[in-house]
């Protein structure tokens, strides 16, 4: 491991960083990757403009995560174990994802639809005013399987790689694709090194995530099926094995017809099964929590099977 902690302390400090996740939650007054979408703003609209694009969105990368990224490494040089499982709490979005679906699934129990609505526009882009029950139970349950990866697997992967420094870096570069990533007309040439350094970065950790949704399926041959069919038609390399295979897992018919800035959009389908319902929200969410804890388990069985041969 790059980051030259023992698979021992990589075990707990995974553990440690998930269990503060869990207990404080986002931070409330100032979280840090808010305070780094401000930085990344101001450096877009100083360099997105002019000639030669390409190289000045290659440049905003480099400014907005390389400085932070090594920063986050001589802290947890400086200052030890604490620093790599502070770092890791601070990049994970577990527990958000459980605090800001899991209020969708009980407002369209109650049957309070204008809520659904209202708490779903909060953590998808697409429109969600004149959104169906099913639409909203949709795109919780898809957001919850995509950012599975994105806020939690894929940093608690490049925290075993490479410590706090490499969650960190992760995540900044997660967040600037989803700021900068974009196929419009502003960002199709300054978001291109945001978008591509986000796929590599996510490659492998895409991977792990589908085939852990595999093997936890509730329909474990329809999820591989999913993942292998319908995942090369999904737009993102990464976000097509994941969902792919997390929507076979639960049985659901996700993907399809979704709306954006007034305009429906027909996307690739996601599974197969019954169209998502409420109580598919809770069912995803419990996907990716015993995801987790498979993914703590590993990392333990591998430090004491590792301590067992050096014994």
């Amino acid at each position: 491991m790059l980051s030259g902690l023992t698979l021992a302390q990589v075990a707990l400090l995974l553990a440690g960083g998930v269990l503060l996740d869990l207990l404080l939650g986002e931070a409330r007054r100032f979280h840090p990757l808010v305070g780094f979408g401000n930085l990344a703003n101001r450096i877009e609209r100083t360099l997105n403009r002019g000639q030669g694009r390409f190289a000045r969105g290659v440049l905003a990368w480099v400014l907005a995560v390389l400085p932070l990224a090594a920063l986050g490494a001589l802290l947890c040089f400086r200052a030890g174990l604490a620093a790599h499982a502070v770092l890791l709490y601070f990049c994970l979005g577990f527990r958000s994802l459980r605090d800001h679906n899991l209020p969708i699934a009980q407002a369209l129990d109650s049957g309070d639809l204008a809520q659904a609505r209202l708490l779903t526009a909060r953590i998808v882009s697409r429109d969600t005013a004149s959104a169906s029950e099913a639409d909203l139970a949709k795109a919780s349950a898809e957001s919850l399987l995509e950012n599975g990866n994105d806020a939690v697997f894929g940093t608690l992967f490049w925290f075993v790689v490479a410590g706090g420094a490499g969650a960190l870096l992760f995540r900044l570069a997660n967040t600037l694709d989803a700021m900068w990533g974009y196929k419009s007309t502003r960002f199709l040439q300054f978001g291109w090194a945001a978008a591509r350094i986000d796929d590599v970065l996510n490659y492998v950790p895409a991977r792990l995530t589908a085939l852990s949704y595999v093997l936890l399926a509730d329909h474990r041959r329809a999820a591989w099926e999913c993942w292998r069919a319908q995942a090369p038609g999904w737009p993102s390399p990464n976000a097509g094995p994941v969902m792919a295979s997390g929507a076979g897992a639960l049985g659901l018919a996700l993907g399809g017809s979704a709306t954006y800035d007034g305009v429906a959009e027909q996307r690739p389908p996601l599974g197969r099964g019954r169209a998502a319902q409420a109580g598919d929200i809770a069912r995803a969410w419990k996907l990716v929590r015993t995801t987790a804890l498979l993914w703590l388990g590993v990392a333990a069985a591998a430090a004491l099977l590792t301590g067992a041969i050096h014994a």
